[in-house]
């Protein structure tokens, strides 16, 4: 398969530039300054058996990184009242989703909510359905290799359980028995590995412990022996909240960050979400290691975890991406929204405004930034001859990026809405004028609305269990 995208806009140093940019065989094969046919016709022209592709008034970049979410969270979103995180799980795992369908159907509706707000890649940290764990896993697979998106599927795997991610305080509370042993749960990792692990048909499986929150060392030291001999990435949540933070001290004598390097969890390969609680000396630590923080900001804002120092990870030389977090945690899976706010949040962290982020470097973290932390920036991220075809034309005569000043200063300050034109994940195209060409989105919309219904309130019955406990080690008053 060869096209051409013919008089695109690209980002270059100094500005902008039109060019033609050339496919064959889902890699970029070069990038010219332009001389596009005066007669040719947008998507269907051909030159010598070549699909030309009309790339005028259109912004091309290289596809970003969903690089945090948990597709299944669709089911609750916008129900959840405000809580935080501790508190905020009791409420989701009281609902979680019990059919493999269910999996199936959210996690196409979180790859076209990828899709259409720029992104190529999605890392999906997947909560398994108990004793259909590699059926949930097989259900989302089917999902992003119908739609066509690049997935990075992490099995979300513990073996303690919920009670044990808050801090003991004073008093503690009893944590029953988890469903599975750390051992168990690596086997299942194993079979997980051996069946769907297929990189060349875009699925990648990652080892993902939730957390030093719900997670034993036994666990933490068996990820890093399959990810190890299987050359797989890591991934997991790294404190999110400072209960996590007051945690870690009970558990460890020491930070999270210091613990993880200590037992080798920490390397290039692993990526981490969150990262809200860290001191100077864990970020200097990231460093070394070379592991990424993946930043979830709306997610951190609206369960009140706390707002990550991500301009000390920046100029410390930590490698950040965007995530978009569950879409129970976030509400939405509009990945230009998150990344305007992760990149315009920190304005109010640090007065010297030398250090904020710009909007091209927003771009170049949602990209290659991601693709670092996943081990695969020689392979994607920018837009660079040899690298894999994922990229993104925006339409920039779209309402929402209109007048025309600066395309990415728009695109990633602004607004945008409907503004994806069209999406190619390794060569193929996924996005067509605005519209997810490989599924129906419209049966998909169909069947989320008929297994759904509305409904304003819910009572979970561990937030009722938990929830004094929870305010007494936080400091909050007990009372009403």
């Amino acid at each position: 398969m060869s096209f051409t995208i013919q008089n695109a806009l690209i980002s270059v140093e100094n500005g902008y530039e039109s060019a033609d940019v050339r496919v064959v065989d889902n890699c970029i094969s070069a990038i010219a300054p332009n001389n596009p046919p005066s007669n040719s016709s947008p998507y269907q022209s051909s030159r010598q058996g070549e699909t030309i592709i009309d790339g005028k008034n259109k912004l091309l970049l290289p596809g970003f990184v969903n690089a945090h979410t948990h597709s299944s969270e669709m089911w609750q979103r916008g129900i959840i009242p405000p809580l935080p995180l501790e508190l905020w799980l009791a409420q989701l795992y009281d609902f979680t989703p019990l059919e493999p369908e269910q999996i199936y159907l959210s996690a196409l509706g979180t790859a076209v909510e990828t899709l259409l707000s720029g992104g190529t890649s999605v890392v999906d940290h997947l909560v398994l359905i108990p004793g259909q764990e590699l059926e949930t896993i097989a259900a989302a697979v089917r999902a992003y290799q119908e739609i066509g998106i690049r997935a990075f599927i992490g099995p979300l795997i513990q073996d303690q359980s919920l009670t044990a991610g808050m801090p003991a305080g004073d008093g503690g509370l009893e944590h029953a028995a988890y469903i599975r042993s750390a051992k168990a749960t690596l086997e299942l990792m194993e079979s997980a590995i051996k069946q769907f692990h297929n990189p060349e048909k875009g699925v990648n499986i990652l080892l993902a412990p939730t957390g030093i929150q719900l997670c034993s060392d036994d666990l933490f030291e068996g990820c890093i022996e399959l990810s190890d001999r299987y050359n797989l990435c890591r991934h997991a949540h790294l404190l999110e909240t400072s209960a996590q933070k007051q945690l870690a001290d009970e558990k460890y004598g020491c930070s999270a960050v210091q613990h993880l390097q200590k037992i080798g969890y920490l390397s290039p390969r692993t990526s981490l979400a969150h990262c809200v609680w860290l001191e100077d000396s864990d970020i200097a630590i990231m460093l070394e290691t070379g592991a990424t923080v993946v930043h979830n900001p709306l997610s951190n804002l609206r369960l009140g975890s706390g707002i990550a120092p991500i301009l000390k990870y920046r100029q410390a030389g930590v490698n950040v991406s965007f995530g978009c977090d569950g879409a129970a945690s976030n509400d939405s899976q509009d990945l230009l929204e998150a990344i305007k706010i992760g990149s315009i949040l920190h304005n109010v962290t640090d007065l010297d405004y030398r250090h904020w982020i710009t909007p091209r470097q927003s771009v170049e973290m949602a990209s290659l930034g991601g693709a670092k932390g996943l081990n695969v920036a020689d392979e994607m991220g920018s837009l660079t001859v040899g690298k894999k075809a994922d990229f993104v034309l925006y339409d920039l005569t779209s309402l929402s990026l209109l007048p025309r000043t600066d395309p990415i200063g728009l695109l990633i300050l602004g607004r945008p809405t409907n503004a994806v034109d069209s999406v190619w994940v390794n060569g193929k195209q996924i996005v067509g004028e605005g519209k997810v060409k490989t599924i129906d989105v419209d049966a998909l919309r169909r069947e989320l609305f008929d297994r759904s219904q509305w409904s304003s309130k819910r009572q979970s019955p561990v937030v009722g269990e938990i929830e004094a406990h929870y305010r007494q080690v936080m400091k909050l008053p007990i009372g009403d």
